[in-house]
């Protein structure tokens, strides 16, 4: 595999920043997550990091180097990852548990794989423009789908941060998956918060995301959302990966990765799963990589029985 990829989590105007977002790799899949941990529920940024580092952590197991299945292992990782959340709140005697938004996406054999729930998106560009972007599972766009309101009227909507699926809670999340998708040589595949999008059109997000290279597009673009939202700026958060197909034969960059020389059983990650500030993220090893998620939570391991 080829590819160019940046992430980037910032608070905003917050105080705290209860996004989580991650990438990981072998040599022949590629993983990218963004969690949006529910403000108005306690504890919100605990179920994004335990949702994050749960499905990173089956990647890192399943991923060696290929997914057997990727759909199935996204349908499979998500749903743990939502029973480790009650399990954390079980143990920890909590009045609810805590709730994330999510979406995750599994690049494998020139494909992409993708799952959400809530109103964190997935966009997929191409030459500039837009293919498709996943749907809000969101008060705002079930109106917008009936034809209530408009696209425009939707970022003002006073219920426009209500959601229906999540992980965590009190009821199981309406997940969606799409089908897989082959990638052309330069597609851009970006994950990102609704402290992203919110405050910008479709249009916007297209024309500065694919204006240069990722690590100034997507910092560029961040800073004209944080600014368009003003004092009541959310977090923001966004992985954005740009796919290089190796029979097209395109010049490698300074910023593009090979997997090409990974042996077999290798495994590279890059989880902002304490919500540090730009540029903080770690590369971390395996064995990192497990205590971090240890120390999360124990209950995470719980689910596993259950398999």
């Amino acid at each position: 595999m080829r590819f160019t990829i940046y992430q980037e989590s910032r608070p905003g105007k917050r105080s705290n920043n209860q996004d989580r977002i991650a990438h990981c790799y072998s040599r022949d899949a590629l993983l990218m997550l963004v969690a949006d941990g529910m403000g108005g529920h306690l504890h919100g940024e605990v179920a994004a990091q335990i949702a994050v580092a749960r499905i990173a952590e089956r990647f890192q197991a399943e991923a060696r180097p290929l997914l057997p299945d990727p759909q199935l292992f996204l349908s499979r990782a998500v749903d743990h990852a939502h029973h480790a959340i009650l399990d954390h709140a079980l143990d920890r005697q909590l009045p609810e548990a805590p709730r994330t938004t999510l979406v995750a996406c599994v690049i494998q054999r020139g494909a992409a794989y993708w799952a959400h729930a809530g109103d964190s998106r997935l966009y997929l560009l191409r030459r500039g423009h837009l293919v498709t972007r996943t749907r809000d599972h969101s008060r705002t766009q079930l109106l917008i789908d009936q034809g209530l309101i408009g696209a425009e009227e939707a970022h003002l909507h006073p219920g426009r941060n209500r959601i229906y699926s999540c992980l965590g809670g009190n009821h199981n999340p309406q997940v969606e998956y799409s089908p897989r998708t082959p990638l052309r040589d330069g597609d851009l595949l970006a994950l990102c918060t609704d402290g992203v999008w919110g405050p910008i059109n479709d249009d916007s997000l297209v024309v500065n995301l694919t204006a240069g290279v990722l690590s100034q597009a997507v910092p560029r673009l961040m800073d004209i959302a944080e600014r368009k939202a003003g004092p009541t700026a959310d977090n923001l958060s966004m992985v954005a990966m740009c796919w290089h197909d190796e029979s097209a034969m395109s010049p490698a960059t300074a910023e593009s990765i090979s997997t090409r020389t990974m042996e077999l059983d290798g495994f590279k990650s890059r989880l902002d799963l304490s919500g540090t500030p730009p540029g903080a993220a770690t590369e971390l090893n395996e064995d990192e990589i497990e205590r971090a998620i240890r120390e999360i939570n124990a209950a995470i391991h719980k689910i596993d029985s259950r398999s």
